[in-house]
């Protein structure tokens, strides 16, 4: 049995189409779960083919309820930015996680981390997602951490700005190399894994793109998938978290986002020394401007 939060997110939701896909096609009658806030929000598919528990994954009855029989599990702990604080976010998450793996003997997790461990320090949600890991690999689980560098679907909340003024905003040195991942391979690795009882131990699993672009490249491959001129901004860690807060975050989730955006430029682990990992994230930038960054512009 499967069990799959935040099935409709923006990760969770393609690791279950994924998964989906996957029992289809071998038709061995394993049972799928799903935890969802909302279930209105699940595909008719995913209705009909997934028991559905209703709530919070951070809840440890509904999380127990879901997991009670389960071998494999999908974690993802959600960006919350109005947390009053980015590590106490994760433990509310993780430690009802931990609790169900050693009362009812879940076999194997597969969850959404990020590169940089041995090497971020004081990184927000980074540094949060880390610690996660450790936390969740110290009750024996078997388990595999996706380690993405910086998320293409993060230029998505930008995309009003490239179609009405031509730019976009990073607190990034503009010509440093940014590592980068499409969450479409975030969910096609996980569900390989989810799909696999074969595997065990305890592994990170790297994600990098094939390419090894500096924000100012990346802007050179808008303009040309665009069809117009395409500049990036340098903005700072304090000029993020100032906008975080207008748009509703709390002092400790702006503070978070600021201390992500400081790590990641100075500490340089999204950076040029990452090696692209082909079977992982195949997906280039260039791919993923055509087929959803340009939509998204148009609509």
């Amino acid at each position: 049995m499967i069990v799959i939060t935040t099935p409709t997110g923006g990760i969770g939701r393609q690791v279950l189409d994924n998964v989906l896909d996957g029992l289809d096609a071998r038709d061995d009658g394993t049972a799928l779960r799903v935890i969802a806030r909302d279930p209105g929000r699940l595909t008719a598919r995913a209705r009909e083919r997934a028991q559905v528990f209703r709530g919070s994954h951070a809840d440890p009855e509904v999380l127990g309820a879901a997991c009670d029989g389960a071998d494999q599990v999908f974690w993802l702990v959600p960006p919350a930015p109005g947390a009053d604080s980015v590590e106490g976010h994760f433990r509310e998450f993780t430690l009802p996680l931990c609790e169900a793996v050693a009362r009812q003997g879940l076999a194997r997790v597969v969850a959404v981390s990020s590169l940089g461990r041995g090497v971020a320090k004081d990184a927000g949600p980074i540094s949060a997602s880390l610690a996660m890991d450790d936390r969740i690999a110290a009750t024996g689980v078997h388990y595999r951490a996706l380690c993405p560098p910086f998320l293409m679907e993060n230029l998505l909340g930008q995309a009003a700005a490239l179609r009405d003024t031509g730019e976009f905003r990073m607190a990034y040195a503009a010509d440093r190399v940014l590592r980068t991942c499409a969450t479409a391979d975030i969910a096609a690795t996980a569900a390989r894994l989810l799909l696999d009882d074969s595997w065990t131990g305890r592994a990170d699993v790297p994600l990098v793109g094939p390419d090894d672009l500096t924000p100012e490249g990346m802007a050179e491959v808008l303009s040309d998938v665009l069809g117009r001129p395409v500049r990036v901004r340098e903005t700072t860690p304090e000029a993020y978290k100032a906008s975080a807060l207008r748009f509703g975050a709390s002092e400790g989730g702006a503070q978070g986002l600021a201390d992500m955006a400081s790590a990641m430029d100075a500490q340089g682990f999204y950076g040029a020394a990452e090696p692209s990992t082909p079977d992982t994230a195949p997906t280039s930038f260039r791919r993923w401007c055509e087929e959803v960054l340009r939509p998204a512009t148009l609509a």
